[in-house]
Protein backbone atom coordinates (compact mmCIF):
# COMPACT_ATOMS: atom_id res chain seq x y z
CA UNK A 1 0.00 0.00 0.00
CA UNK A 2 1.30 3.44 -0.85
CA UNK A 3 -0.17 6.58 0.66
CA UNK A 4 0.83 9.91 -0.87
CA UNK A 5 0.50 13.26 0.81
CA UNK A 6 0.46 16.54 -1.08
CA UNK A 7 3.86 18.20 -0.85
CA UNK A 8 4.25 21.46 1.00
CA UNK A 9 6.71 24.29 0.32
CA UNK A 10 9.71 24.45 2.67
CA UNK A 11 10.79 27.64 4.40
CA UNK A 12 14.35 27.36 3.14
CA UNK A 13 13.09 27.69 -0.46
CA UNK A 14 11.94 31.31 0.11
CA UNK A 15 13.96 33.82 -1.95
CA UNK A 16 14.68 37.54 -2.00
CA UNK A 17 13.62 38.34 -5.59
CA UNK A 18 11.54 41.39 -4.64
CA UNK A 19 14.39 42.90 -2.64
CA UNK A 20 16.84 42.34 -5.52
CA UNK A 21 14.43 43.97 -7.99
CA UNK A 22 14.00 47.06 -5.83
CA UNK A 23 17.75 47.44 -5.32
CA UNK A 24 18.44 47.12 -9.06
CA UNK A 25 15.81 49.76 -9.84
CA UNK A 26 17.29 52.18 -7.31
CA UNK A 27 20.79 51.74 -8.74
CA UNK A 28 19.53 52.45 -12.29
CA UNK A 29 17.69 55.59 -11.18
CA UNK A 30 20.86 56.92 -9.52
CA UNK A 31 22.88 56.80 -12.78
CA UNK A 32 23.30 60.14 -14.70
CA UNK A 33 21.36 60.55 -17.93
CA UNK A 34 23.48 59.92 -21.10
CA UNK A 35 24.54 62.95 -23.16
CA UNK A 36 22.57 63.80 -26.33
CA UNK A 37 23.65 61.66 -29.27
CA UNK A 38 25.79 59.43 -27.12
CA UNK A 39 25.56 55.71 -27.76
CA UNK A 40 24.21 53.65 -24.90
CA UNK A 41 26.91 51.82 -23.01
CA UNK A 42 27.05 48.10 -23.51
CA UNK A 43 25.66 46.18 -20.58
CA UNK A 44 26.14 42.58 -19.58
CA UNK A 45 23.57 40.68 -17.59
CA UNK A 46 25.10 39.35 -14.40
CA UNK A 47 24.36 35.67 -13.87
CA UNK A 48 22.99 34.87 -10.42
CA UNK A 49 25.36 32.87 -8.27
CA UNK A 50 24.46 29.21 -7.99
CA UNK A 51 23.06 28.25 -4.59
CA UNK A 52 25.46 26.07 -2.60
CA UNK A 53 24.34 22.47 -2.11
CA UNK A 54 22.53 21.72 1.15
CA UNK A 55 24.95 20.62 3.83
CA UNK A 56 24.47 17.09 5.15
CA UNK A 57 23.44 17.07 8.82
CA UNK A 58 25.82 15.63 11.38
CA UNK A 59 25.03 12.30 13.01
CA UNK A 60 25.26 12.02 16.82
CA UNK A 61 25.01 8.59 18.46
CA UNK A 62 24.96 8.00 22.22
CA UNK A 63 25.30 4.48 23.66
CA UNK A 64 26.74 2.48 26.56
CA UNK A 65 29.28 0.64 24.39
CA UNK A 66 30.75 0.93 20.88
CA UNK A 67 32.57 -1.65 18.75
CA UNK A 68 34.11 -0.53 15.45
CA UNK A 69 35.43 -2.79 12.68
CA UNK A 70 37.71 -0.70 10.45
CA UNK A 71 38.02 -3.39 7.76
CA UNK A 72 34.27 -3.89 7.35
CA UNK A 73 33.46 -0.22 8.12
CA UNK A 74 30.83 -1.33 10.63
CA UNK A 75 30.06 0.32 13.97
CA UNK A 76 27.96 -1.53 16.56
CA UNK A 77 26.38 0.51 19.36
CA UNK A 78 24.69 -1.20 22.31
CA UNK A 79 22.78 -0.06 25.39
CA UNK A 80 20.35 2.87 25.48
CA UNK A 81 21.18 3.91 21.93
CA UNK A 82 20.03 7.35 20.80
CA UNK A 83 20.87 8.45 17.27
CA UNK A 84 20.14 12.02 16.15
CA UNK A 85 20.58 13.09 12.53
CA UNK A 86 19.18 16.48 11.66
CA UNK A 87 15.53 16.41 12.70
CA UNK A 88 15.38 12.60 12.95
CA UNK A 89 15.82 10.75 16.26
CA UNK A 90 16.12 6.98 16.69
CA UNK A 91 16.09 5.10 20.02
CA UNK A 92 16.91 1.39 20.36
CA UNK A 93 18.94 -1.11 22.37
CA UNK A 94 21.32 -2.02 19.53
CA UNK A 95 22.31 -0.14 16.39
CA UNK A 96 24.63 -1.37 13.64
CA UNK A 97 25.83 1.31 11.22
CA UNK A 98 27.54 0.33 7.97
CA UNK A 99 29.45 2.87 5.89
CA UNK A 100 29.05 2.42 2.13
CA UNK A 101 31.79 3.13 -0.44
CA UNK A 102 29.99 6.31 -1.56
CA UNK A 103 30.04 7.70 1.99
CA UNK A 104 26.38 7.05 2.76
CA UNK A 105 25.29 4.88 5.67
CA UNK A 106 22.84 2.08 6.33
CA UNK A 107 21.67 1.26 9.84
CA UNK A 108 19.81 -1.60 11.51
CA UNK A 109 18.32 -1.01 14.97
CA UNK A 110 16.85 -3.66 17.26
CA UNK A 111 15.15 -3.66 20.65
CA UNK A 112 15.31 -6.10 23.55
CA UNK A 113 12.41 -8.44 24.25
CA UNK A 114 9.29 -6.56 25.27
CA UNK A 115 10.55 -3.23 23.88
CA UNK A 116 10.28 -1.40 20.55
CA UNK A 117 12.54 0.68 18.35
CA UNK A 118 11.25 4.23 17.85
CA UNK A 119 11.97 6.74 15.08
CA UNK A 120 10.75 10.35 15.22
CA UNK A 121 10.95 12.71 12.26
CA UNK A 122 10.18 16.36 13.00
CA UNK A 123 8.78 18.72 10.34
CA UNK A 124 8.80 22.10 12.08
CA UNK A 125 7.84 24.03 8.94
CA UNK A 126 4.45 22.26 8.95
CA UNK A 127 4.17 21.60 12.72
CA UNK A 128 4.13 17.87 11.97
CA UNK A 129 5.86 14.87 13.56
CA UNK A 130 6.05 11.33 12.16
CA UNK A 131 6.54 8.66 14.84
CA UNK A 132 7.28 5.04 13.94
CA UNK A 133 7.73 2.01 16.20
CA UNK A 134 8.59 -1.63 15.51
CA UNK A 135 10.65 -4.58 16.68
CA UNK A 136 13.37 -3.61 14.20
CA UNK A 137 14.19 -0.57 12.10
CA UNK A 138 16.31 -0.18 8.98
CA UNK A 139 17.51 3.23 7.84
CA UNK A 140 18.94 4.03 4.41
CA UNK A 141 20.78 7.36 4.38
CA UNK A 142 21.07 7.54 0.58
CA UNK A 143 17.39 6.81 -0.11
CA UNK A 144 16.27 8.92 2.87
CA UNK A 145 13.85 6.26 4.07
CA UNK A 146 13.30 4.06 7.10
CA UNK A 147 11.48 0.74 7.53
CA UNK A 148 9.77 -0.41 10.72
CA UNK A 149 9.62 -4.21 10.77
CA UNK A 150 7.54 -6.39 13.09
CA UNK A 151 4.54 -4.94 14.97
CA UNK A 152 5.10 -1.78 12.92
CA UNK A 153 3.10 1.40 13.49
CA UNK A 154 3.66 4.81 11.88
CA UNK A 155 1.59 7.79 13.05
CA UNK A 156 1.52 11.36 11.74
CA UNK A 157 0.91 14.12 14.28
CA UNK A 158 -0.09 17.68 13.45
CA UNK A 159 0.27 20.31 16.15
CA UNK A 160 0.77 17.49 18.68
CA UNK A 161 -2.44 15.63 17.75
CA UNK A 162 -2.54 12.22 15.97
CA UNK A 163 -4.27 12.24 12.58
CA UNK A 164 -3.04 9.40 10.35
CA UNK A 165 -1.90 5.93 11.41
CA UNK A 166 -0.68 2.89 9.49
CA UNK A 167 -0.21 -0.59 10.97
CA UNK A 168 1.35 -3.65 9.40
CA UNK A 169 4.20 -6.12 9.59
CA UNK A 170 6.42 -3.67 7.69
CA UNK A 171 5.81 0.05 7.24
CA UNK A 172 8.15 2.21 5.17
CA UNK A 173 8.34 5.99 5.36
CA UNK A 174 10.15 7.82 2.54
CA UNK A 175 11.27 11.17 3.92
CA UNK A 176 12.05 12.86 0.60
CA UNK A 177 8.56 12.33 -0.84
CA UNK A 178 6.47 12.06 2.35
CA UNK A 179 4.98 8.73 1.23
CA UNK A 180 4.25 5.52 3.10
CA UNK A 181 4.25 1.86 2.10
CA UNK A 182 2.86 -0.96 4.26
CA UNK A 183 2.72 -4.75 4.04
CA UNK A 184 0.82 -7.27 6.13
CA UNK A 185 2.05 -10.55 7.54
CA UNK A 186 1.94 -12.83 10.58
CA UNK A 187 3.84 -10.28 12.69
CA UNK A 188 1.55 -7.36 11.80
CA UNK A 189 0.41 -4.95 14.51
CA UNK A 190 -3.10 -5.11 12.98
CA UNK A 191 -5.58 -7.91 13.59
CA UNK A 192 -5.53 -10.86 11.19
CA UNK A 193 -2.08 -9.99 9.84
CA UNK A 194 -3.61 -7.28 7.67
CA UNK A 195 -2.59 -3.69 6.94
CA UNK A 196 -4.75 -1.17 8.82
CA UNK A 197 -4.77 2.48 7.79
CA UNK A 198 -6.70 5.29 9.49
CA UNK A 199 -6.67 8.70 7.80
CA UNK A 200 -8.50 11.74 9.14
CA UNK A 201 -9.84 14.31 6.65
CA UNK A 202 -6.99 16.54 5.52
CA UNK A 203 -9.05 19.59 6.40
CA UNK A 204 -8.85 18.67 10.10
CA UNK A 205 -5.07 18.44 10.19
CA UNK A 206 -4.79 21.60 8.07
CA UNK A 207 -6.96 23.41 10.62
CA UNK A 208 -4.73 22.18 13.47
CA UNK A 209 -1.62 23.36 11.62
CA UNK A 210 -3.22 26.74 10.91
CA UNK A 211 -4.03 27.10 14.63
CA UNK A 212 -0.39 26.38 15.46
CA UNK A 213 0.78 29.00 12.97
CA UNK A 214 -1.46 31.66 14.51
CA UNK A 215 -0.50 30.79 18.08
CA UNK A 216 2.65 32.37 19.51
CA UNK A 217 3.16 29.42 21.87
CA UNK A 218 5.42 26.54 20.75
CA UNK A 219 3.63 23.65 19.05
CA UNK A 220 2.72 20.80 21.44
CA UNK A 221 5.07 17.84 21.28
CA UNK A 222 3.81 14.53 19.94
CA UNK A 223 3.73 11.82 22.64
Amino acid sequence: MTQNRPSRPHAWLAGAALCATLMAGAAYAAQPAPAAGAKPAATSAAKPAAAPPAEEPSTLILSDTLKYDDLKKVSTFTGNVVMTRGLMKLTSDTLEMRELPDGNQQGTATANKGKLVEIRQERPETFETVVGTGLRAEYDDKKKQFDLIGQAIVTRYACGKPFDSIRGERVRYIESTGTYEAMGGPDSSAAGGRVRSVAEPRAKSDAAIAACRQSKAPAPKAP
